[in-house]
């Protein structure tokens, strides 16, 4: 099921920094209209100005020797049903607490590993105040350093199938998920596909669920149409509305055409920039992104095992075995929290998201959808009230408290 823990530190050969740079001297930029703001897509003075800095500024080896100082790095071999041995990438930091909770993060697109940076240290930080955690992110395969599916049908159950087997070969038998983006679907089929012998209790910063409908919700229905909804509410609809009328051009081509977008995305560096930079910008809530910053975050994918284009496949294959229209209707029998960030891109109604399970809502005032970049601070207070003392998912994973006896 799983093979034998290998250490890893990203070193990416000379030849591949040399042939980015090329690449980038020869960028042929489109014109632009007169004022055209972020009304079209990336500004072009922007993207000149992070090309240029790509090229003759940024230093890959400063931020490459960063992350392997600061995050502990593994490989492992995992077999995966009907898909072969895939070799998983993946971030491993324990706790010094040794009952510290065990905790799956899962990111998403167009995120990486690099998402659980910030939030790392203060996961695993030990306190009489707070708990601690064992943390786990694994690159989803496609993504960062970890191999790529090679066949056709790898979808949201085999992305969840990786991250158990990992858990479990890990010797966490019992564990506690988190996850935004495609992390939440994953995170989410984690739970619905082994909780609760397993998983145990799940997290989201993106919570999903079904909208009013006659049929499956008729109640739900009449309290849109009668209720109405309190001012933030109505701006989290307003966003969503923005996301689907506006926001979701990316997803549509991802969904299906992947290979055709994979060819610029894989020749491209300026391309791929654009394409990402898009996103991490409106789809903040104002976040003040530093060029290295950026450049980081592109060059994880520029620089990834199998190139930029395995990562948007999952769109494809998602939308094939309909996971959008299964979510809405598939809820994990686990305790459940939810944090709900006004900058996220689906904002539902507190109400459409009530169930039986959901033992714990954290609200915030500021944030986007990359909370755990964004917001590193709130997103673990909210994890550390929900597993911590007095919490309402303390103790449930048996024997794993999160603080010193």
């Amino acid at each position: 099921m799983a093979g034998a823990e290998t250490p890893f530190q990203i070193s990416i050969p000379d030849e591949k920094i040399q042939n980015l740079k090329q690449k980038l001297a020869l960028t042929v930029f489109p014109d632009e209209l007169e004022d055209a703001g972020w009304d079209y897509g990336v500004p072009l003075a922007d993207l000149k100005r992070l090309v240029a800095h790509w090229k003759d500024g940024y230093d890959w080896r400063k931020h490459e020797a960063a992350l392997n100082e600061e995050m502990p790095q593994f490989t492992r071999d995992i077999e995966v049903d009907g898909h072969g041995t895939l070799n998983i990438h993946y971030v491993h930091k324990k706790s010094e607490v040794v009952d510290a909770i065990p905790l799956l993060f899962v990111h998403g697109w167009p995120g990486s590993f690099f998402e659980v940076r910030k939030i790392l240290p203060l996961l695993t930080q030990s306190s009489p105040d707070h708990p601690s955690f064992h943390v786990v992110a694994f690159s989803l395969p496609g993504y960062g350093f970890s191999e790529a599916p090679k066949k056709k049908g790898f979808a949201i159950d085999q992305f969840a199938e990786v991250g158990h087997k990992l858990m479990i070969a890990l010797g966490y038998n019992e564990y506690g998920s988190q996850g935004g983006d495609w992390g939440s679907m994953i995170t989410r089929k984690v739970s619905l596909l082994y909780g609760t012998k397993h998983a145990k209790a799940w997290h989201t910063n993106m919570p999903l669920a079904a909208p009013p409908h006659p049929i499956n919700r008729p109640w739900l229905l009449l309290t849109h149409l009668f209720w109405g909804y309190p001012k933030e509410e109505k701006e989290g609809l307003e966003r969503t509305m923005w996301f689907r009328e506006k926001g979701q051009g990316y997803f549509s081509e991802q969904s299906t055409q992947p290979q055709t977008l994979g060819y610029s995305l894989a020749d491209s560096p300026a391309g791929l920039l654009a394409w990402i930079y898009e996103k991490l910008v409106i789809w903040t809530d104002n976040y003040a992104w530093d060029d290295d910053e950026v450049l980081t975050w592109i060059s994880i994918y520029w620089f990834s095992r199998a190139g930029p284009a395995a990562s948007v496949r999952i769109y494809y294959e998602a939308t094939k075995t309909n996971e959008f229209g299964d979510v809405s209707k598939q809820t994990p029998a686990l305790p459940t929290g939810y944090s709900y960030f006004p900058k996220e891109l689906v904002r539902f109604p507190r109400r459409w998201l009530q169930s039986s399970h959901l033992i714990f809502e954290g609200k915030h005032t500021s944030g986007g959808h990359f909370a755990a970049h964004e917001k590193p601070d709130e997103l673990v207070g909210d994890l550390r009230k929900m597993f911590g003392k007095g919490g309402p998912a303390h103790s449930v994973v048996p024997g794993k408290i999160g603080y010193r006896l």
